[in-house]
């Protein structure tokens, strides 16, 4: 009996150990994602190309979010999402050059560089490789979509895009982006699918594409249709592993609704990517 008291304290004692051992959290910012080399050649890389990163101190092997901000590839800044946070993950938010200092596809190869340098260095802060996942609103869902998607803007990394766990844009555009038909003086109204277009890299075998748009009687023009088209053309190619969320009642700025959707959808996708191991 005096043996099973002991046990029971024991055991008390543990769990009590285990929960009070709050996982802490801490935040580095304005990290540089290209070489030195290349940051000291431009003024404008040398500011913009930069990220922050809040990542678990005491967790290993976590998930990882790539979030990049909207905009419309001609203004916004990087930021972490509150209600993002102490979800046992780590978020990275990088800036990338804007239009009209920049045009199609420097934003694009920004991206690439903000994603690859995640795969290079996400480990030495303790966090998984094989879970790093790539999210965004509107011209940030774009990019996700587009660094994902189209291969060769990671291969220039020597990264193969196929090891992203997963692509969860927000709002973002499958066709070519306004901005990119902007530059070339192509209207607003016009859809243009190109090799600037999401939509043109559809194929099988690419990561789990998760597509979250708005209300579509309130989205912005078009953009619920061009999701809804892609997840349509991805299935057709023989993609198993994409879906359609449309949130009723939001409008394009459907940001922090979509966030648990986030979260939960990076959890899943996580655990099935850890089965394999058990």
């Amino acid at each position: 009996m005096k043996n099973l008291v002991q046990i029971f304290i024991l055991s008390i004692v543990f769990t009590t150990t285990l929960y009070s051992q709050e996982i802490s959290y801490t935040t580095e910012s304005n990290l540089h994602y290209y070489p030195d080399q290349i940051n000291s050649s431009d003024e404008y890389i040398n500011e913009r190309c930069v990220l922050d990163i809040y990542y678990p101190e005491n967790l290993e092997n976590y998930a990882t979010i790539i979030w990049f901000h909207g905009g419309g590839l001609t203004t916004g800044e990087k930021f972490i999402i509150e209600s993002m946070k102490k979800n046992q993950i780590a978020i990275v938010s990088p800036n990338y050059r804007l239009y009209p200092k920049v045009k199609a596809p420097v934003y694009i190869e920004d991206a690439a560089a903000a994603v690859a340098w995640v795969f290079e260095n996400i480990d030495r802060f303790g966090g998984d490789t094989s879970k790093i996942f790539i999210s965004g609103h509107s011209a940030g869902g774009y990019l996700a979509s587009m660094v994902g998607l189209d291969k060769r803007w990671l291969a220039d990394h020597n990264i193969d895009a196929n090891k992203i766990a997963g692509l969860i844009p927000f709002s973002g555009h499958t066709i070519t982006h306004f901005t990119v038909r902007e530059e070339r003086g192509i209207p607003g109204t016009r859809p243009i699918v190109d090799d600037l277009a999401p939509l043109y890299h559809v194929r099988a075998d690419a990561p789990p594409l998760i597509l979250i748009t708005g209300d579509r009687k309130l989205e912005l023009l078009g953009r619920y249709e061009e999701n809804a088209y892609m997840y349509r053309m991805m299935k057709v190619a023989g993609h198993t592993n994409t879906k359609i969320l449309e949130l009723d009642g939001y409008d394009h700025g459907m940001v922090y609704p979509a966030i648990p959707i986030l979260v939960k959808e990076v959890k899943r996708i996580s655990q099935e990517l850890e089965e394999p191991h058990k």
